[in-house]
This record gives structure tokens, C-alpha cells and sequence, in this order.
């Protein structure tokens, strides 16, 4: 079996819905012939064939593309190689006669091209600030997890403003900041519990090892926040 493939300079071209703007169709033809040489199926498509399979595209194209309004060319392109697709031309063919297969793009009139540019410049432009503010609120969910892990481990260690400074001073300053604001939000519990175990205030103390626990509870907060044992 021979095989050629032909993809024609000139496009066709076929009215849009309305009349005022055109499609242009660019087609590949892709031939094949039966009990045919190379070069015979070459000629006879070059010669005469070529003619009639644009003149089939064309009449079939047009026919549909009446239909699809002159921005539609993706939706046409679509439909096209749809109704083209698994089709032979002609579909009964003679021992030695070629037949061929089509595949389609369209394109939008230059007019439409020209008056869709503004549109699809708004929204690239749309789409890439989205992605951008995307990427920002992630980086700054990552950056503030991983601050706020490390805040809660230095916190946690007992030479923890010491170590802070040998990171640098603005490190340190931030850091001071971080564990005053904390610590002042301590007292008042403290002082409630410091009431629970000593009796007083509006809670009722339950048994001896409920106030073993407030106990706890009080001497472990005055140890992580370095308060005065003696309150």
C-alpha cells in the first residue's frame, strides 16, 4: 500500500455564523492507495485528486461552520475532526484509487483575533496575580509554622533569651518581645491558682490530691515563665 500526505499553504476559507467574518481551515490530507506504485499515487493526487479532496473539505466545513459564532474556532475545529474522524473519501474505491483521510485547525478571522486580544491580555493578567497571591499566602503559611515552631522550642529552653542573642540583636529583640507578651498573659493564671491552693477565691477546692494537682499545675507555670517562687 502507498501513502502520501499533503498539507495545502492556503487555507480554507468558510463563513461564520452571520456572514461578516470568515474560518480559516488548514487541513492535512493523508493519502493511500491499493495495488498502486509510490509514484503513481504521488502523480495522480498532485495532478487531479488534491483538487476535489479541498473542494469535499470545503463543502462539508462550510456547511457546519454557519453554525458557530466567528470566536468559536476551537468549538468548529473540534466538531470537524469529529465528522471527519474513522471517514475515507471515497468511500468505495476501486482497486488502484486513491482515497484519503482528513484532519483539521481553524483559525479566528484576523478581525476577531485583533478585537479578542484585550480579553485574553485581562485575563493573563487576572490568572497570574492569582497565582501570585497563591504563592504568597503558602509562603507565608510555611514561613509562619516554622516560626512558630521554633518560638515554641526556644521557649521551651531554659537558656533560651541567652541563646537568642547569638543569633543577632533583631533576633533577640523580636524574640524578648515574643516571650514578655507571653509571660504577661500568666499571671492572672497564676493568681488563680495560687487562690485555688491556698483556699481562697470562688473555687471549690475538692479532695486533697485536686489540690495536689492545682499544686502542680502552679509551681509548673512559675518554672516555664520564671516568676517568683515566693508569691
Amino acid at each position: 500500500m502507498a501513502t502520501l500526505r499533503r498539507v495545502p499553504a492556503e487555507p480554507i476559507v468558510v463563513p461564520a455564523l452571520g456572514e461578516a467574518f470568515d474560518f480559516r481551515i488548514h487541513a492535512i490530507y493523508d493519502w493511500t492507495g491499493q495495488q498502486i506504485r509510490q509514484e503513481e499515487l504521488r502523480y495522480r493526487v498532485d495532478l487531479h485528486n488534491m483538487t476535489w479532496a479541498v473542494g469535499v473539505v470545503r463543502e462539508l466545513s462550510a456547511a457546519i461552520a454557519r453554525g458557530y459564532e466567528p470566536h468559536r474556532s476551537q468549538e468548529l475545529e473540534e466538531k470537524l475532526n469529529d465528522c471527519f474522524r474513522e471517514q475515507r473519501w471515497p468511500r468505495a474505491a476501486r482497486p488502484g484509487q486513491p482515497q484519503f483521510t482528513v484532519r483539521v485547525w481553524v483559525r479566528p478571522d484576523e478581525r476577531v483575533r485583533e478585537r479578542l486580544r484585550p480579553y485574553w491580555e485581562q485575563r493573563i493578567a487576572l490568572e497570574c496575580e492569582h497565582e501570585l497571591s497563591k504563592l504568597r499566602t503558602e509562603f507565608a503559611d510555611d514561613l509562619t509554622r516554622r516560626w512558630r515552631d521554633v518560638l515554641q522550642s526556644l521557649e521551651q529552653d531554659p537558656v533560651t533569651l541567652h541563646a537568642a542573642r547569638l543569633t543577632g540583636e533583631r533576633f533577640a529583640e523580636v524574640f524578648g518581645q515574643y516571650v514578655t507578651e507571653r509571660r504577661q498573659a500568666v499571671p492572672e493564671l497564676v493568681t488563680l491558682l495560687t487562690q485555688a491552693v491556698r483556699g481562697h477565691g470562688d473555687l471549690a477546692l475538692g479532695p486533697s490530691e485536686y489540690t495536689e494537682a492545682w499544686d502542680v499545675a502552679l509551681r509548673t507555670y512559675r518554672r516555664q515563665y520564671g516568676l517568683d517562687e515566693a508569691a
